[in-house]
């Protein structure tokens, strides 16, 4: 046998076992994956074939917010002003609602509302995420919501949420103090005073709302949870639970708060009532006023339009951003700068005709018969304008501006509160930089009586008033009284602040509070209209011009436009012995603060002393059950 034949022969032999071999143990291997293959298909198709179909409709997980209830605001009497009540919003999210232009067209027609409309909400929320809740409507009533829950199925990426919605629950009072809410802007967002708050968010834009913001606002929360292909919850999978913000509690008392604002109600004007121990304010008020609640959803154009278009202000807190001539009730100052300056005394005299001659000019006394011959008691009693036009020329602008800076006038009090205004000490060097002419000396007659150029707030008068009632100590202005958490645990209490004394010698005070008492208790005082028996009020009147009457002008008020007519002025404490309570009141062309300013003081302190009477009682009959 050829040998050559033999070993090919094997090879071919050894090659063809050799990939048998192989053929084999590849069936095998593709056998096992197989059988593994179809174990697994079986396992997740058959034994969790329910649960992964479920997962297969475009199922995903996403984070929900969850907003914090804001904190609650309550009186100094613990009477709840500021609540919050669950609302019903509506909301949609872009990527889930497919076809957009099919789901809008059929939300329009279940809500009854424009399906432009909705589409120019959705536009204006272009720079939002896909997958964030563009808000269509918040608190939607009952109806509403029953139509969107009758059709939710058929409404892809339409949600409604239950969020907590700012209820102010005492319509109209305190609504400047309380401020209100608005939706955040995008300068407020990149300002960095707002770390927690997103795109879309309620914060205080105003008052106690916007001034306690992050005490207010608590920490937002959130959930994981699973949604199908039409945004749906499936289910909820994680919660962090949102964490309220902190109660404010105010220094104010309700019932004199809401006497006030009937008091002014149908006028425009001021009314602001201060501890004149601590500082703290008891009432403020501005009117008209305005409602907050029309605020909480977003305010439309045509009403934010109505309120700012007012002529009587609505908007505005005239207790500390209306700006008048403070009118006679600048006196008090003028009386302390005299007498500590040493150009009057006690028992300095002039006499008044009813007018007071200087250079070619006539300064008229608002006596047109005159007072004859007046003291200061006498003088600030009956607010004679002769004898502070001859004070006030014996001082100069330059002394008066500093005495009424160290009055605190000029400057903002402080207070917790935006946009506070200034008012205006005026001086020689003020005139030449501001007007660029020099003072005249017959100016300053008219800022000895508080005319011309002098400007001030209820706010700062009532502070200088509190002060000449105390002793001369100026303390800040407070209007909370504490922060507590929701368990009541306390956060923060103010703590009284001295921002100034007047510089005034007990002396001459006590001659200036003669004055103010008489000014109220003696037959011929300008506010004897708000003399109460056992009260023992002290106060000052004023009358503040609008503009100036020209000669030959009719003298009867009545024959002029409202808007000319002057400002009313009252500026009181009480108990004049022992002051527990000092209000400032300013009526807009109310005429005069004796007839009009000077009974609304009168009723808040007979309010408060009421108030205060009837708890001293209660107090002793719960003692004698005990």
């Amino acid at each position: 046998m050829n040998t050559g034949v033999f070993l090919g022969s094997f090879y071919k032999t050894a090659d063809a076992g050799w990939y048998k071999q192989r053929l084999s143990g590849l069936m095998y291997f593709l056998f096992l994956s197989f059988t593994i293959l179809m174990i697994r298909l079986f396992y997740l198709q058959i034994i969790e074939g329910e649960e992964y179909r479920r997962l297969s409709e475009n199922n995903c997980i996403r984070l929900q917010s969850i907003d914090a209830p804001r904190g609650l605001i309550f009186d100094r009497n613990r009477n709840l002003l500021v609540d919050n009540s669950p609302s019903f919003d509506l909301s949609i999210i872009v990527r889930d609602a497919k076809p957009l232009k099919d789901t809008i067209e059929r939300l329009a027609q279940y809500i009854n509302t424009p399906k432009e409309e909705l589409m120019n909400i959705i536009n204006s929320k272009k720079g939002l995420a896909s997958y964030k809740p563009v808000l269509l409507k918040s608190n939607m009533g009952w109806e509403l919501l029953a139509a969107i829950e009758v059709h939710l199925f058929d409404l892809p990426g339409v949600i409604v949420e239950i969020k907590p919605r700012r209820y102010y629950i005492r319509n109209k009072i305190a609504s400047h103090l309380l401020g209100y809410l608005g939706q955040i802007s995008p300068d407020e967002l990149k300002s960095g005073k707002y770390l927690s708050a997103r795109q879309g968010d309620f914060i205080g834009k105003f008052g106690i709302e916007k001034s306690f913001q992050n005490y207010l606002s608590g920490n937002r929360g959130g959930r994981q949870v699973e949604v199908n292909a039409v945004g749906q919850v499936v289910r909820v999978l994680e919660t962090v639970n949102a964490v309220p913000g902190h109660n404010i509690y105010l220094t104010i008392d309700y019932a004199l708060q809401e006497k006030a604002e009937s008091l002014l109600q149908g006028v425009a004007g001021a009314a602001v009532a201060m501890d004149p121990s601590t500082g703290q304010i008891l009432a403020m008020v501005s009117s008209p006023s305005f409602d907050q609640n029309s605020f909480v959803t977003g305010i439309s154009h045509e009403n934010w339009n109505s309120l700012i278009k007012n002529p009587m202000r609505p908007m505005e807190n005239k207790a500390i951003q209306g700006e008048y001539p403070p009118a006679s009730t600048y006196k008090i100052v003028t009386a302390i700068a005299g007498l500590e300056e040493g150009v009057v005394d006690q028992n300095t005299t002039f006499f008044c005709p009813g007018y007071h001659q200087f250079g070619n000019r006539v300064f008229r006394c608002w006596k047109k018969g005159g007072h004859g011959n007046v003291d200061i008691i006498k003088a600030l009693a009956q607010s004679c304008d002769v004898y502070f036009y001859q004070v006030g020329e014996r001082l100069g602008v330059d002394r008066l501006a500093w005495y009424a800076k160290a009055c605190g006038l000029g400057v903002p009090t402080g207070i917790d509160l935006d946009h506070e205004g200034a008012g205006l000490v005026p001086s020689s060097l003020w005139k030449k930089e501001k007007i660029g002419v020099a003072w005249q000396k017959g100016e300053t007659l008219s800022i000895a009586i508080g005319q011309g150029y002098n400007l001030a707030t209820p706010l700062q008068m009532l502070s200088l008033t509190a002060a000449v009632a105390n002793g001369g100590k100026l303390l800040r202005p407070v209007v909370l009284h504490s922060i507590e958490t929701v368990e009541g645990d306390i956060i923060k209490i103010p703590q009284q602040e001295q921002i100034g004394v007047i510089p005034v010698r007990k002396q001459t005070l006590e001659i200036v509070k003669r004055g103010l008492w008489e000014v109220v208790n003696t037959r011929g005082g300008t506010a004897w209209i708000a003399h109460v028996d056992g009260l023992n009020i002290a106060g000052k009147t004023g009358t503040a011009q609008v503009v100036g009457r020209k000669k030959g002008d009719p003298e009867n008020r009545e024959k002029q436009e409202d808007f000319i007519k002057p400002h009313a002025w009252f500026v009181s404490y009480a108990p004049a012995d022992d002051p527990k309570i000092a209000v400032a009141v300013l009526v807009e062309h109310g005429e005069h603060g004796s007839s009009a300013a000077g009974p609304v003081a009168r009723e808040m302190i007979k309010t408060y002393f009421g108030e205060t009477e009837t708890e001293k009682s209660n107090q002793v009959a719960v003692q004698l059950t005990q």
